[in-house]
């Protein structure tokens, strides 16, 4: 009698798992309704942009003329000194990953 109602519990609970790990599954499968599928938001045109400076919405004249101003670079304004400073430690940083006792 015992051994019985164990087997019988124990399938009962299998089914049960079974059943509702394949329930979940079937719903998450399924995207949510209100999303728009990617085959038609590839098609569509684009006409608003944000600027990737501020963040601030655009139009698309403003985004194509803003894109023309970020490509043309300003002429580097770096000090001499500065750039003499950099140098050596990019030598000093390359010396001591071949010679790493060398201690300076």
């Amino acid at each position: 009698m015992k051994r019985t109602r164990f087997l019988v519990l124990s399938i009962s609970m299998s089914i049960l798992v079974w059943l509702s790990s394949h329930i979940g599954t079937v719903g998450m499968a399924l995207p949510p309704p209100d999303d728009i599928p990617e085959e038609i938001l590839r098609t569509q045109i684009i006409i608003a942009a944000r600027s990737p400076i501020d963040g601030k919405p655009l139009t698309a004249a403003e985004y194509a003329q803003l894109q023309e101003q970020l490509q043309v670079s300003p002429p580097r304004k770096l000090d001499p000194k500065i750039r003499d400073q950099i140098f050596l430690l990019r030598i000093r940083k390359g010396l001591l990953q071949i010679f790493p006792f060398l201690g300076i």
